[in-house]
């Protein structure tokens, strides 16, 4: 046979399986590398650590599989569950496989709850008998799927899973899982707050009994409800650190409800990036996400120093309220302050990233005050605390009057300062997109250090 020949029928190349790989425990994130290195078609082409680098990584990456622990840092509770879901969403054809010392299947229904095309759940303690975990690789690379055979047994066995609760509590139990209140309950069952309340005792009281008494069923529920509470208590940790001091316990303690407003008159903040879009283009994504949380880190330093409100992130620009939730006579005041405050903030920050040379953010901010309704929008199980108004509207298209290292207030802000700065400049009265009424607003240009 000619080489032409021998060449045609030579075996083509086995193609090989990208993994990126993610385990908090540095001795077992090796173990796994050194047992997937036994095999030729198998390549990992990264690790991570916790949630952040998971989700970071293996967009940067890319690869056909990800392998993750399914509980690391921040929270140790379900990051590798999460972190793979929102990889999916991103990278829909990669496979996933968890890997888990758990043998719980509410793990592996959380995990599968949209669909088992492409995932594997496996229990840690034997991955390397048969070559499990190579055999899961493989099968989620290509769409297929994979479950701990012990896992499976305890999904089919739903006797094992019994706590002693009729359907009726197990909903009960899911709602107060959920967080749901004693009063929003109520209205669901179409009863009253204090009939919830007697009902949650007697659900705690057999749980209690249960789970005393050895019953796995009992002892998932009581674990569930813990974790619950856990994530509410982290959620408020989140909230504290957008809100002044003592907010974000006051409003998660009751406040209002939902769609319950309440008017203040507020001075709203908003700075933009400027030329972002072109920095984006140039940029290296995952060096342009560092420096984006870095520059809202830096704003909201500024913000809270001042006794502001992180209201929310709009793409690159960053909002916030002065006024509320707690109400302030100051507020225009401390608004200016804490608009100052950024700029000088992220001209720090942009000495660095000369230095490393990376782009710099260019910012404008923009000033406005007025008569606003503040209110939690949304539903029980997702609201948000925001404020409507035409000061909130005005502030954006003000912003949009500032170039770099400008702030632009409106007329109200600026007369609502008690010592307005000297050097303002008094800009010509013009109309903005949206409204009726001229503005003549006031442009402050921040000196150079």
């Amino acid at each position: 046979m000619t080489e032409a020949t021998d060449a045609a029928l030579a075996p083509t190349p086995r193609a090989t399986i990208s993994v990126f790989l993610a385990d908090d425990n540095v001795i077992v994130r090796e173990g796994v590398r050194a047992l997937l290195a036994r095999a030729n078609d198998i390549t990992v082409v990264g690790v991570a650590d916790d949630l952040d680098s998971l989700i970071s990584g293996a967009v940067l990456h890319t690869p056909d599989v990800v392998v993750s622990d399914i509980r690391m840092p921040p929270n140790f509770q379900s990051e590798g569950i999460e972190g793979c879901k929102e990889i999916r969403k991103r990278l829909p054809g990669t496979g996933v496989v968890i890997l888990s010392q758990f043998d719980d299947p509410d793990y592996a229904i959380a995990l599968l709850s949209g669909g088992a095309a492409g995932y594997a759940y496996l229990l840690k303690d034997r991955i390397a008998e048969g070559d499990q975990l190579l055999a899961a690789i493989r099968s989620v690379a290509t769409g297929g799927s994979m479950l701990d055979p012990s896992i499976v047994d305890a999904m089919v066995r739903p006797a094992v899973r019994n706590s002693g609760l009729d359907p009726d509590e197990e909903r009960l139990l899911e709602m107060l899982a959920a967080g749901r209140t004693l009063k929003a309950i109520a209205l669901t069952r179409q009863t009253t707050a204090a009939a919830v309340s007697a009902d949650v005792e007697k659900l705690f009281s057999r749980l209690a009994d249960s789970a005393s008494a050895g019953t796995q069923g009992a002892l998932r529920r009581l674990r569930m409800l813990h974790e619950a509470i856990v994530s509410r208590e982290e959620q408020g940790e989140s909230l504290s650190r957008l809100l002044p001091g003592g907010v974000a316990e006051q409003l998660i303690a009751g406040g209002k409800a939902l769609g319950e407003s309440e008017r203040l008159d507020v001075t709203v903040v908003m700075s933009d990036i400027r030329g972002y879009t072109t920095i984006a283009e140039h940029a290296d994504p995952s060096s342009l996400v560092r420096q984006l949380n870095r520059h809202r880190a830096e704003m909201n330093r500024a913000i809270l120093g001042c006794g502001g409100t992180v209201m929310q992130y709009i793409g690159d620009a960053v909002m916030a309220v002065f006024g509320a939730p707690q109400a302030s006579r100051d507020h225009a005041d401390r608004a200016l302050d804490a608009a100052l405050a950024m700029h000088l903030g992220q001209r720090a920050v942009n000495l660095e990233w000369e230095a490393a040379g990376l782009p710099v953010f260019d910012l404008g901010i923009g000033l406005s005050t007025g008569d606003v309704a503040a209110a939690f929008l949304g539903s029980e199980e997702r609201a948000e605390y925001t404020v409507i108004g035409d000061a909130v509207n005005l502030c954006q298209r003000l912003q949009q009057f500032a170039s770099h290292g400008q702030i632009v207030l409106s007329e109200a802000t600026w007369a609502g300062l008690t010592t307005p700065p000297s050097g303002a400049e008094r800009l010509p009265a013009s109309l903005v997109k949206g409204r009726e009424t001229l503005v003549e607003p006031y442009r402050i240009t921040v000196p150079a250090a």
